[in-house]
């Protein structure tokens, strides 16, 4: 399975599951794997911020791909982001070796100057392999590294190997119509835009010319059939899907407490057995579970996935 640069639809972000313990729960990964195509993504992308990565061991890591990669019927993009570019390429390789479509690169939170980060792309493309297919992860608000259109083109134009950009820039809008109209007078060639951001620009972004959504929230059945209707230029009918979802995913937005809602939803959801995270981390208080659950009942009236 793979992915390119005409990519579209929804790779979904994975959360991991743990068990109350913190251990890796296997049967909720594979409801969750399984949940994802059901849901109509086209892709799903592990281990990536969302999926605590960096609180996995080595070997963890790896099982969780072997898990993913072996039961899922739809392209797997893993997440290799490190300090370091050994890991990066040990991950990337084993990856690879057991069937994942390609890998997800991040810039670290130190790059600043353009050159910092072509350069730093460059060194990562070198160690993961320039065979291996990877994603340009553009995310400033959490890694505080701002790549331009200028950059990010350049960066693509280097690497015949990047096929996708998972845009989550805030505001991004411009971003988007300024690589496509780069695109579109021969200045640069073709790849995917998939949204991140937990969607919450996605009622715009496929007018912009992104090609659909890479992210996580806890309805990515929504967010396939959003998409569609983008697609079909049911344009009113896309924009009220949104905007009942819209106070949920606005809500899930809140830094340092987004991933506990989204694995709150998915738990009510039935996906996930737990709503653990690996420590450290910050649970929701029963405050802000009562809200999330408030949220649910409201969007109910509009969306029965809600009735839960």
């Amino acid at each position: 399975m793979t992915f390119s640069t005409q990519s579209k639809g929804v790779y979904a972000i994975a959360t991991t599951p743990f068990h109350d313990d913190g251990s890796i729960d296997f049967t909720s990964l594979d409801r969750l794997t399984d949940f994802y195509e059901e849901s109509g993504c086209t892709g799903v992308t592990i281990l990536g911020i969302m999926g605590e990565a960096p609180k996995l061991e080595p070997e963890e890591s790896r099982a969780i791909v072997k898990r993913v990669v072996s039961r899922s019927k739809i392209p797997v993009i893993v997440g290799v982001s490190a300090p370091g570019f050994a890991s990066m390429r040990s991950l990337a390789r084993v990856s690879m070796d057991m069937g994942a479509a390609g890998v997800m690169i991040a810039p670290p939170p130190a790059l600043r100057a353009d050159d910092q980060i072509i350069n730093y792309f460059a060194g990562a493309v070198e160690a993961v392999g320039e065979d291996v297919p990877w994603v340009l992860q553009d995310y400033p608000l959490t890694l505080t590294v701002v790549m331009t259109p200028g950059v990010i083109a350049k960066i693509v134009t280097n690497h015949p190997s990047c096929l996708m950009l998972k845009h989550e820039d805030w505001p991004g809008l411009e971003k988007i119509s300024k690589l496509r109209a780069m695109q579109k007078t021969g200045e640069l060639r073709d790849f995917s835009i998939l949204c991140g951001n937990g969607g919450l620009f996605l009622d715009f972004e496929p007018e912009r010319g992104a090609d659909g959504a890479m992210t996580g929230y806890g309805f990515p059945d929504m967010l396939t059939e959003l998409n569609g209707l983008f697609a079909a230029g049911k344009r009113d009918e896309a924009h009220d899907l949104f905007d009942a979802h819209l106070p949920l995913i606005r809500y899930e937005q809140q830094l340092g407490i987004g991933l506990a809602i989204r694995k709150h939803v998915l738990k009510r959801r039935g996906i996930i057995t737990s709503d653990a995270q690996r420590k450290p981390a910050q649970m929701l208080s029963p405050t802000a579970r009562a809200e999330v659950d408030y949220l649910l009942a409201r969007l109910a009236r509009y969306d029965k996935r809600a009735a839960l």
